[in-house]
Protein backbone atom coordinates (compact mmCIF):
# COMPACT_ATOMS: atom_id res chain seq x y z
CA UNK A 1 0.00 0.00 0.00
CA UNK A 2 2.76 1.78 0.82
CA UNK A 3 5.63 0.33 -1.02
CA UNK A 4 8.06 3.27 -1.97
CA UNK A 5 7.54 5.38 0.29
CA UNK A 6 9.81 6.87 3.18
CA UNK A 7 8.75 8.10 6.48
CA UNK A 8 10.38 9.09 9.17
CA UNK A 9 9.03 8.73 13.00
CA UNK A 10 9.55 10.71 16.28
CA UNK A 11 9.77 9.13 19.57
CA UNK A 12 9.07 5.40 17.64
CA UNK A 13 11.59 3.60 20.08
CA UNK A 14 8.25 2.49 22.35
CA UNK A 15 4.54 3.50 22.52
CA UNK A 16 2.54 4.80 20.00
CA UNK A 17 5.19 5.81 18.31
CA UNK A 18 6.12 2.14 17.55
CA UNK A 19 3.14 0.72 17.27
CA UNK A 20 2.76 3.61 14.18
CA UNK A 21 6.52 2.85 12.74
CA UNK A 22 5.19 -1.18 13.11
CA UNK A 23 2.22 -0.15 11.07
CA UNK A 24 4.39 1.53 8.65
CA UNK A 25 6.55 -0.82 7.71
CA UNK A 26 4.00 -3.43 7.53
CA UNK A 27 2.94 -1.19 4.24
CA UNK A 28 5.86 -1.34 2.59
CA UNK A 29 7.13 2.08 3.66
CA UNK A 30 10.84 2.31 4.77
CA UNK A 31 11.03 3.22 8.33
CA UNK A 32 13.45 5.74 9.86
CA UNK A 33 12.63 5.16 13.84
CA UNK A 34 13.87 7.98 16.46
CA UNK A 35 14.04 8.25 20.15
CA UNK A 36 15.77 7.05 23.42
CA UNK A 37 16.65 4.08 25.14
CA UNK A 38 18.73 0.55 25.35
CA UNK A 39 20.92 0.52 22.13
CA UNK A 40 20.33 -3.46 22.19
CA UNK A 41 16.78 -3.24 22.40
CA UNK A 42 16.22 -0.50 19.70
CA UNK A 43 18.38 -2.47 17.28
CA UNK A 44 16.52 -5.41 17.63
CA UNK A 45 13.25 -3.26 17.11
CA UNK A 46 15.10 -2.33 13.99
CA UNK A 47 16.16 -5.73 12.50
CA UNK A 48 13.10 -7.14 13.13
CA UNK A 49 11.13 -4.28 11.01
CA UNK A 50 13.45 -4.61 8.32
CA UNK A 51 13.71 -8.35 7.98
CA UNK A 52 10.29 -8.98 8.92
CA UNK A 53 8.49 -6.19 6.31
CA UNK A 54 11.25 -6.65 3.91
CA UNK A 55 11.79 -2.69 4.19
CA UNK A 56 14.57 -0.71 4.75
CA UNK A 57 14.82 0.29 8.79
CA UNK A 58 17.33 3.50 10.14
CA UNK A 59 17.27 4.91 13.74
CA UNK A 60 18.80 7.82 14.58
CA UNK A 61 19.07 9.29 18.23
CA UNK A 62 18.24 12.84 17.62
CA UNK A 63 17.36 15.44 20.36
CA UNK A 64 13.80 16.51 19.62
CA UNK A 65 14.85 19.59 21.83
CA UNK A 66 17.99 20.35 19.26
CA UNK A 67 16.96 22.21 16.20
CA UNK A 68 20.20 20.69 14.41
CA UNK A 69 20.15 17.27 15.36
CA UNK A 70 16.66 17.43 13.91
CA UNK A 71 18.41 18.77 10.67
CA UNK A 72 20.70 16.30 11.01
CA UNK A 73 18.19 13.47 11.29
CA UNK A 74 16.08 14.60 8.10
CA UNK A 75 19.50 15.23 6.10
CA UNK A 76 20.50 11.60 6.94
CA UNK A 77 17.09 9.99 6.12
CA UNK A 78 16.77 12.20 2.60
CA UNK A 79 20.47 10.74 1.90
CA UNK A 80 19.47 7.14 2.55
CA UNK A 81 16.11 6.96 1.30
CA UNK A 82 16.27 9.18 -1.01
CA UNK A 83 13.37 11.76 0.04
CA UNK A 84 11.08 11.74 3.33
CA UNK A 85 7.45 10.92 1.64
CA UNK A 86 5.93 10.55 5.15
CA UNK A 87 6.05 12.45 8.16
CA UNK A 88 4.66 11.96 11.95
CA UNK A 89 5.53 13.97 14.46
CA UNK A 90 4.82 11.93 17.63
CA UNK A 91 8.17 12.82 20.21
CA UNK A 92 6.24 14.02 23.47
CA UNK A 93 6.83 14.49 27.36
CA UNK A 94 4.49 14.93 30.27
CA UNK A 95 5.19 16.91 33.13
CA UNK A 96 2.14 17.52 36.23
CA UNK A 97 2.27 20.29 38.72
CA UNK A 98 0.11 23.13 39.27
CA UNK A 99 0.59 26.39 37.38
CA UNK A 100 2.18 28.25 40.18
CA UNK A 101 4.92 25.16 41.06
CA UNK A 102 4.88 24.27 37.34
CA UNK A 103 8.92 23.95 36.77
CA UNK A 104 9.76 26.53 34.17
CA UNK A 105 12.65 23.77 32.69
CA UNK A 106 9.78 21.15 32.17
CA UNK A 107 7.77 24.47 30.38
CA UNK A 108 10.67 24.69 28.38
CA UNK A 109 11.13 21.14 27.58
CA UNK A 110 7.81 20.13 27.01
CA UNK A 111 6.94 22.87 24.37
CA UNK A 112 10.75 22.24 22.74
CA UNK A 113 10.00 18.42 21.90
CA UNK A 114 6.33 18.40 21.48
CA UNK A 115 5.52 21.44 19.82
CA UNK A 116 8.73 23.42 18.62
CA UNK A 117 10.24 19.86 16.64
CA UNK A 118 7.32 19.39 14.52
CA UNK A 119 7.46 22.55 13.53
CA UNK A 120 11.71 22.08 12.32
CA UNK A 121 10.67 18.74 10.92
CA UNK A 122 8.18 20.15 9.55
CA UNK A 123 9.89 22.84 7.42
CA UNK A 124 12.53 20.60 6.57
CA UNK A 125 10.99 18.15 5.31
CA UNK A 126 8.26 20.49 3.36
CA UNK A 127 10.99 21.08 0.01
CA UNK A 128 11.34 17.30 -0.76
CA UNK A 129 7.73 16.55 -0.41
CA UNK A 130 7.23 19.98 -2.63
CA UNK A 131 9.33 18.83 -5.17
CA UNK A 132 7.83 15.22 -5.31
CA UNK A 133 4.15 16.87 -5.11
CA UNK A 134 3.51 14.27 -2.57
CA UNK A 135 3.79 14.14 1.16
CA UNK A 136 1.71 13.02 3.93
CA UNK A 137 2.53 14.57 7.03
CA UNK A 138 0.56 13.16 10.38
CA UNK A 139 1.14 15.11 13.97
CA UNK A 140 0.40 12.92 17.14
CA UNK A 141 -1.38 15.47 19.26
CA UNK A 142 -3.97 14.75 21.53
CA UNK A 143 -7.49 15.15 23.19
CA UNK A 144 -5.84 17.81 25.11
CA UNK A 145 -5.29 19.82 21.46
CA UNK A 146 -9.07 20.04 21.48
CA UNK A 147 -10.22 20.59 24.95
CA UNK A 148 -7.67 20.85 28.86
CA UNK A 149 -7.33 19.20 31.54
CA UNK A 150 -5.83 20.81 34.81
CA UNK A 151 -2.49 20.41 36.13
CA UNK A 152 -1.09 20.13 32.44
CA UNK A 153 -0.48 23.47 31.33
CA UNK A 154 2.71 22.92 28.95
CA UNK A 155 1.07 19.79 27.55
CA UNK A 156 -2.13 21.34 26.55
CA UNK A 157 -0.59 24.90 25.23
CA UNK A 158 1.62 22.33 22.85
CA UNK A 159 -0.94 20.20 21.75
CA UNK A 160 -3.40 23.37 21.16
CA UNK A 161 -0.11 24.45 19.05
CA UNK A 162 0.14 21.30 17.03
CA UNK A 163 -3.47 21.96 16.27
CA UNK A 164 -2.79 25.51 14.75
CA UNK A 165 0.44 24.45 12.95
CA UNK A 166 -1.32 21.43 11.32
CA UNK A 167 -4.21 24.03 9.65
CA UNK A 168 -2.03 26.93 9.07
CA UNK A 169 0.68 24.04 7.15
CA UNK A 170 -2.50 22.60 5.00
CA UNK A 171 -3.65 25.31 3.92
CA UNK A 172 -0.43 26.15 2.55
CA UNK A 173 0.75 22.53 1.43
CA UNK A 174 -2.91 22.38 -0.23
CA UNK A 175 -2.12 22.61 -3.45
CA UNK A 176 1.31 20.67 -3.84
CA UNK A 177 0.01 16.88 -2.82
CA UNK A 178 0.63 17.30 0.56
CA UNK A 179 -1.70 16.60 3.29
CA UNK A 180 -1.18 17.67 7.36
CA UNK A 181 -3.49 16.31 9.89
CA UNK A 182 -3.34 15.96 13.60
CA UNK A 183 -4.68 12.65 14.97
CA UNK A 184 -5.75 13.36 18.49
CA UNK A 185 -5.29 10.56 20.74
CA UNK A 186 -7.71 9.51 24.16
CA UNK A 187 -5.68 8.16 26.71
CA UNK A 188 -3.39 5.19 25.58
CA UNK A 189 -1.69 2.97 28.25
CA UNK A 190 1.67 3.85 27.35
CA UNK A 191 4.88 4.53 29.61
CA UNK A 192 3.96 8.43 29.12
CA UNK A 193 0.83 7.26 30.57
CA UNK A 194 2.13 5.13 33.55
CA UNK A 195 4.09 7.97 34.61
CA UNK A 196 1.79 10.58 34.72
CA UNK A 197 -0.51 8.00 37.11
CA UNK A 198 1.68 8.78 40.05
CA UNK A 199 2.14 12.20 39.15
CA UNK A 200 -1.50 13.17 38.91
CA UNK A 201 -2.20 11.02 42.19
CA UNK A 202 0.17 13.38 44.29
CA UNK A 203 -0.90 16.35 42.34
CA UNK A 204 -4.46 15.53 43.07
CA UNK A 205 -4.25 14.05 46.59
CA UNK A 206 -5.88 10.51 45.73
CA UNK A 207 -4.68 6.72 45.33
CA UNK A 208 -3.18 5.43 41.92
CA UNK A 209 -6.22 3.71 40.85
CA UNK A 210 -8.50 6.31 41.54
CA UNK A 211 -6.79 8.15 38.76
CA UNK A 212 -7.40 5.38 36.56
CA UNK A 213 -10.81 5.12 37.04
CA UNK A 214 -11.68 8.72 38.31
CA UNK A 215 -9.34 10.93 36.14
CA UNK A 216 -7.91 9.04 33.23
CA UNK A 217 -11.30 6.94 32.21
CA UNK A 218 -13.81 9.10 33.80
CA UNK A 219 -13.05 11.17 30.64
CA UNK A 220 -13.61 8.76 27.73
CA UNK A 221 -17.70 7.19 27.72
CA UNK A 222 -16.25 4.03 26.79
CA UNK A 223 -14.43 3.54 29.92
CA UNK A 224 -11.46 1.29 28.07
CA UNK A 225 -7.96 2.81 27.19
CA UNK A 226 -7.70 3.76 23.22
CA UNK A 227 -5.30 1.10 21.56
CA UNK A 228 -1.66 1.45 19.85
CA UNK A 229 -3.18 -0.65 16.96
CA UNK A 230 -6.23 1.93 16.67
CA UNK A 231 -3.96 4.99 15.90
CA UNK A 232 -1.38 3.25 13.85
CA UNK A 233 -4.33 1.60 11.73
CA UNK A 234 -5.50 5.68 10.92
CA UNK A 235 -2.21 6.76 10.34
CA UNK A 236 -1.85 4.09 7.78
CA UNK A 237 -5.22 5.36 5.63
CA UNK A 238 -3.93 9.16 6.56
CA UNK A 239 -0.77 8.09 4.08
CA UNK A 240 -2.56 6.14 1.82
CA UNK A 241 -4.25 7.77 -1.79
CA UNK A 242 -7.95 7.39 -0.60
CA UNK A 243 -7.44 10.04 2.04
CA UNK A 244 -5.73 12.68 -0.36
CA UNK A 245 -9.07 15.21 0.37
CA UNK A 246 -8.30 14.39 4.17
CA UNK A 247 -6.29 17.39 5.35
CA UNK A 248 -6.22 20.41 7.90
CA UNK A 249 -7.90 17.87 10.10
CA UNK A 250 -7.77 17.21 14.03
CA UNK A 251 -9.14 13.59 14.44
CA UNK A 252 -10.25 12.80 17.67
CA UNK A 253 -9.58 8.68 18.96
CA UNK A 254 -10.56 9.15 22.31
CA UNK A 255 -13.83 7.08 23.07
CA UNK A 256 -15.82 10.29 22.93
CA UNK A 257 -14.04 12.36 25.01
CA UNK A 258 -14.43 15.32 23.39
CA UNK A 259 -18.06 14.71 22.55
CA UNK A 260 -19.03 16.27 26.17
Amino acid sequence: MLSGKSAIVTGSTSGIGLGIARGLAASGANVMLNGFGDSGEIEAIREDLANGHNVKVLYSGANMADENEIAGMIAGAEDAFGGVDILVNNAGIQYVAPIEEFPVEKWNAILAINLSSAFHTTRLAVPGMKKRSWGRIVNIASAHALVASPFKSAYVAAKHGIAGLTKTAALELAEHGITVNAVCPGYVMTPLVEKQIPEQAKARGITEQQVISDVLLAAQPTKRFVTVEELAALVNFLCTDHARSITGTALPVDGGWTAH
